[in-house]
Order: structure tokens, then sequence, then C-alpha cells
């Protein structure tokens, strides 16, 4: 079998019907490949993982006419462009990243959700009761259409792209996803559904496309850094094994939902995080191994087709404490995940020190350099969380961060930046026989100048080279 892997992208301007062509386990592009072939990420973060986010104001419901684009619009991004894809990809990123909230657009009317103004004068909103007006498991397909373009968006530029599950989980009293047992057991059925309907919608996409579980789950108290933080005495063993058993169901639920669908999701790459999405990094406190420690690698059918993820947001108002960070993360994550069988990205990164680009800018771009540069020399893929290009510059598009956008991609590339000859495709003689990937002969002397005119869309094996169409 094919392992040296060249791909050729070969972008439609139209959009075809993807190929039922099934291709086995051993051919499919395997955990380790993919996130080295996703070389360097970005997050389309505030989009569709916009939410009101309480249940004592639910701002974006209260609006009667709120459609599909009010809430991808609503934290004040604008509506993503296929043309903002072609910017990331022409600047040399690999992969997008997509956080998805999904819980408004499950069922729940929000009926009894109205804005008025209160006796102090201030306007105000009834509160969303759950209880009685509860989330479904059924997806609106509005909403699964308008992921699905998105998600379009960034394929048909030849990226990889994780779709995930995000602020259904988290430190808001809208979460409905809570790393605790007693709370799996009542949500384990919804969430499957929810996967398998995300599954099926995607099942015939190719391996460019990569799911993501769930995002930040924390425990009943909403605990950061480890499970049991927030806890009285900043830890409980009760809470801490509840919640680092509850991530391991989670994991497990995900990856037997999504593939018991089949089609390509018999062999798709998936990604589970570690609770919170804890990095493990600090010396503070004997439990902030914890996460990595407690997180076990689901059982699969299917071999290396599995990835672990972290987030890291390191301060940077000290470089050399920001690259000794880097450093021990590094170790750390291939300490205690990558030697249980799989690889890891960095799903989010960034800095937690405040309007950092203005304050420390020069730190900040240092370190946002050596973080890449690590990461690559670790074979780990980075998503960096948002900005490089936000707000009404999305819609240009344009980067208002050039010198982030230039100190991420030299991280990887080298200080030569990204050149698109490194994602040329390959020389293909005028015409060939394809093949499918399990070595099966398809077409015989195939125009190789055009094949997205006389191929349906999917992944093949023309004159040696796995070939994707789109």
């Amino acid at each position: 079998m094919i392992r040296q892997i060249m791909k050729v992208w070969i972008c439609m301007a139209t959009l075809a019907l993807w190929s039922g062509v099934q291709v086995s386990a051993e051919d499919f592009e395997t955990a380790t490949e993919a996130v080295r072939n996703m070389r360097v990420g970005w997050n389309l973060g505030n989009t569709l993982d916009s939410h009101s986010g309480d249940t004592l104001n639910m701002w974006i419901e209260a609006d009667k006419n709120r459609t599909v684009s009010t809430y991808e619009k609503a934290w004040g991004q604008p509506l993503t462009k296929p043309s903002l894809m072609k910017m990331l990809q022409q600047a040399g990123f690999g992969a997008v990243r997509v956080p998805v909230t999904w819980y408004p657009h499950m069922e729940a009317t929000f009926s009894s959700v109205k804005g008025y103004t209160n006796a102090e004068g201030k306007w105000v909103y009834t509160p969303w009761l759950p209880s009685s007006d509860f989330i479904g498991t059924k997806i609106d397909p509005l909403w699964m259409k308008r992921v699905r373009q998105v998600v379009d968006g960034v394929m048909n530029q030849g990226m990889y792209c994780i779709l995930n599950i995000h602020h259904d989980t988290g430190a808001s009293n809208v979460a409905w996803l809570i790393a605790d047992e007693t709370v799996y057991e009542q949500q384990k059925e919804r969430f499957e559904a929810v996967w398998r309907q995300i599954a099926e919608e995607f099942k015939d996409y190719d391996e460019r496309l990569i799911f993501e579980g769930y995002n930040e789950m924390l425990d009943v108290k909403n605990s950061w850094c480890f499970a049991s933080f927030a806890a009285p005495n900043q830890y409980d063993s009760k809470i801490a094994t509840s919640a680092y058993n509850a991530i391991n169901s989670y994991a497990q639920s995900f990856v037997n939902a999504v593939r018991s669908t089949g089609g390509n999701n018999a062999q798709r790459n998936l990604i589970v995080s570690t609770y919170g999405a804890c990095d493990g990094s600090g010396n503070w406190n004997p439990h902030l191994k914890d996460p990595l420690k407690q997180m076990r690698l689901p059982q699969d059918h299917v071999e290396n087709h599995l990835i672990f993820e972290v987030h890291s947001y390191p301060e940077v108002k000290n470089l050399a404490d920001a690259k000794t960070h880097v450093d021990c993360l590094m170790e750390d994550l291939n300490t205690h995940l990558v030697q249980k069988g799989a690889p890891v990205i960095i799903g989010e990164w960034g800095t937690s020190t405040h309007d950092a680009y203005n304050t420390y800018r020069d730190n900040l771009l240092a370190y946002s350099t050596y973080m890449v540069q690590q990461a690559k020399a670790n074979d780990m893929a980075t998503f960096h969380w948002m900005g490089l290009s936000d707000g009404n510059f999305r819609s240009v598009p344009h980067f208002n961060q050039p010198d982030l956008k230039d100190a991420i991609v030299k991280g990887y590339y080298g200080e030569q930046g990204y050149q698109s000859s490194v994602a040329s495709p390959a020389v293909l003689p005028k015409s060939a026989d394809v093949y499918d990937l399990g070595g099966t002969l398809l077409f015989r002397s195939v125009s190789t100048q055009d094949l997205s005119a006389h191929l349906p869309r999917n992944i093949y094996v023309v004159n040696g080279k796995k070939v994707s169409v789109q």
C-alpha cells in the first residue's frame, strides 16, 4: 500500500455529489499522517460557535425573527465566505478548525424567552427553562446545511477541516455535556444521537474532514486546570474520579457513534480531548498532570485513526518563561499522550496575557514562532485561536495581524515563509488509469488535465499518487 502519500488537490467551482467508493482502513490516511499533513491550522472562532450562553440572558433567542445567520454573526463576526478560506490556504495554512455550538438548534423552542423593561428601567429577559423546554436530539436541517456550507468552503481549498461540538460544553449554565458520571448516563443517548446525525451528514466526505467529539468539558464545579480544582481545598477525589471516568466514557461513545454510521466514517480520523482540553502545564499543583494521565485511548476497531487534543494559553510577558512552557508542554504530551498510541494536536493556542498583541508584541511573535516550530518537530499540529483576521477584516478578506500570521507561518515553513511550490500539484501524465484506494481499476486512460470534469468527487489513485477530486 502507498505509505508515502503525495496529495493533489483539484478544486471545482461548483459542488458535486460525493462518490460512494468505500475504502479500507489500511488505505485511509492514518491519524499520524493526517496530523503531519495538516501542517499549521487556524480556528474559525466566534462564528458557528456563537450562542447566548446564559439561561437568564438568552438574548439571541429573544429575537423571534432570528435565523441561522443571526447566530453566525452574534459575536461580532461576519458571515463566513469562501474567500476567507482561500486567503488562509494561500498564506500556507493547511487546516481549519470549525467550532460549532449545537444546542440552540436542537428542538428547544425558547418560547418563554422574551425581552422586557424591568422596574429599574433595564432591558432584561425572561429565563429559558431547559427542564420544561428541553433540547431534543434532532438538529435543525437549516443549521446543518449552513455548517455543511462552511465545511465545504474549507475543504474546497484542499485544507483539512475539524468539526466539533463546542459550547455545549464549558462553564456556562447552558452546557449539557458535563464531565460527571451521572450526567453522562443522562446525556449519553442525546450525545450519541447528535454525533450519528453529524456523521451521517458527512459520511461520504474524504479523509480531510475530521470530527472532534467535544470541546472543553468541565466537571460539576466548572473546574479548570484539572478536575475538582474549583472544589473546597482545590481537590475532591470523588468529583475528580467521576470527571475523568466521564471524559473517557464520552470519548468512547463518540467513537462508537461515528463508527456505527459506516461509509468513510468507518475509518475517519477522530479527535478526543483531555478533561477541559487541559494541557498539564505548570508545577504549582500535584494534580495538574491528571488530565493527561487519566485520559484513555478509546477502543476502536481500526488502528491509528484516533487523535488526542489539548489547548494551551501561556503568558508571554516573559519570553523565556513562555518558551519554557512550550518545552515542558512537548515533553508532557509525548510522555502522557503520545505514548498511549495516538498523535496530538494543539487544537487551540494563543496567550492568556491581556492585549498581548499591542503590549508584548515582540514576545508574542517570538513565542508564536517557537510554539509552531516545536510542535512540528514533535509531529504535532497547531491551531491558533482566532486573531490574524478578525471582525470585518474577514469579509475583505484581509489579515489585520499580518506580522502574527507571518510569525506562525515561519514557525512551520522557516524564515522564507510559505512558498506555494511547497504544495504544488504532482506532475501527472496526460492520461492515466484511475483506481480506488483498494486497488480496483475504475477507469482507463482518463485525461489528467482536468480530472474534476471526468470523475465524481472522491479520493483516487492516479499514476501511483493519491488524488482528491473535488
